[in-house]
């Protein structure tokens, strides 16, 4: 059966609240290509959305997984527990980025983390106000949705949110909003809706995913800190979407030097497998009472051990270091074309590691967003065989997330993809 007989069946079976970035049907992959069920080859500049830092069906992951598979696929980790959620624990509590001791705790997707990071934060400090910001992405349950910094497609039509969500202004120059601005927005929230004593914790993602690849400037994330420390507020990394080697860097705010209270993980975690966590200094984690957090599916036994073997594969195949040289290969191929005359006008092209983003302008040295154009890009891109997403508050950004397991050769005939979809 063929992509058009599939999206039939899709649209007759599916309700339209799920989109599609594409009109392919996959049958198979292995690391940086797919294949869909009519056999037409794809480089993949996707990963499932940041999932697939080490790539499709990684054998090390995989032979993982079959283990656990064979000896159970369930039990409850409330009801039997399992060694491979604790080892994981142990893992990334190794990996904290902060000092001292760490506890953490494992859920099933990055909305769970993010909510459950919000909970442990409220019971930490039996405060209720939470503090986000504009273009943020934390997921799309109720509580999730009222963080995320976007209201089309996320929010219209769902509301009421929960109370005390408050919004700030993200920090792009190039928008208008400096880092000053966003800060002095801050204390106006302070001084006009919620003073700081009521304000339970700040979340940030260290670098923005689905608001535009956007770096949280490192003078805004010291402030922060500062801030909370100030206030008795805690301060939450969001790297679902930028942790696990991603970055160049385990975690994206280890970039910045600032140390965080709670870190949510999902995502590149388990290689594809549903898995998610936060990560939390110890005082803070033990805080909620026994029985308060948890999930009949939160930690299943094959994605633990599946992030057991990612861990594995991120040392022993030198994926931070590898992260560094892939990004830097795409931003200086995209910087050549952003001086091209042949080429639709792209710029503000950036990114740590291999999580890179550029904008498509409407005009060559401007800065106008166009949207449509960046539509039409990600269209070629799967014309000419190559998997590309867009993102963005004004819908304008191309995002690269290959995986890092990624051969040169593979990575190269993705950047000649990606190219000529850029032609005029």
């Amino acid at each position: 059966m063929g992509n058009i007989d599939l999206l039939a069946r899709r649209n007759a079976a599916i309700p339209r609240a799920l989109t599609h970035a594409t009109s392919v049907y996959a049958h198979h992959a292995r690391n940086a290509e797919i294949w869909d069920v009519e056999g037409n080859r794809y480089i993949d500049f996707a990963g499932g959305i940041a999932v697939l830092n080490t790539g499709h069906c990684h054998p090390k992951v995989i032979a993982a997984a079959t283990e656990q598979m064979n000896r159970f696929t369930h039990t409850c980790v409330q009801v039997l527990a399992y060694e491979p959620y604790i080892e994981l624990a142990e893992r990334l509590n190794s990996l904290a980025p902060f000092d001292g001791p760490a506890r953490t705790i494992f859920f099933t997707t990055g909305a769970e983390a993010v909510e459950n990071s919000i909970k442990i934060a409220r019971a930490a400090t039996g405060r209720s106000g939470v503090i986000a910001f504009a273009g943020g992405f934390h997921g799309r349950t109720i509580m999730t949705s009222a963080l995320t910094g976007k209201t089309l497609p996320y929010k219209r039509g769902f509301g009421p949110f929960p109370a005390e969500i408050y919004h700030l202004p993200f920090p792009i120059e190039h928008h208008g909003t400096t880092v000053a601005e966003s800060l002095k927005a801050l204390e106006f929230l302070f001084r006009a809706d919620i003073e700081p004593s009521r304000v339970a914790a700040i979340i940030i993602e260290p670098v923005q995913g689905e608001g535009g690849f956007y770096e949280a400037p490192q003078e805004l994330l010291v402030a922060l800190r500062r801030i909370c420390d100030r206030h008795g507020i805690l301060l939450i990394a969001d790297e679902v979407q930028s942790g696990f080697a991603r970055t160049g860097k385990m975690f994206g705010i280890e970039h910045s030097g600032v140390e965080p209270d709670l870190v949510t993980v999902a995502k590149s975690l388990a290689g594809g497998f549903p898995l998610s966590g936060v990560i939390g200094r110890e005082a803070v984690m033990q805080a909620a009472e026994p029985g308060g957090l948890g999930g009949t599916y939160a930690g299943n036994p094959i994605a633990c051990a599946a992030a057991l073997a990612v861990l594995d594969v991120i040392t022993e195949e030198n994926l931070l270091s590898r992260a560094v040289i892939i990004g830097d290969r795409i931003k200086d191929r995209l910087n050549a074309l952003a001086h091209r005359n042949d080429t639709l006008p792209i710029g503000a092209i950036r990114g740590l590691g291999a999580m890179i983003g550029f904008e498509i302008f409407a005009g060559r040295g401007g800065t106008e967003p166009d949207a449509e154009a960046t539509k039409r890009v990600t269209a070629r891109a799967v014309e000419q065989g190559l998997v590309l997403l867009s993102c963005g508050v004004f819908s304008n950004v191309i995002r690269v997330l290959v995986p890092l397991t990624v051969e040169d050769d593979i990575l190269e005939e993705g950047l000649k993809k990606l190219e000529r979809a850029l032609i005029v």
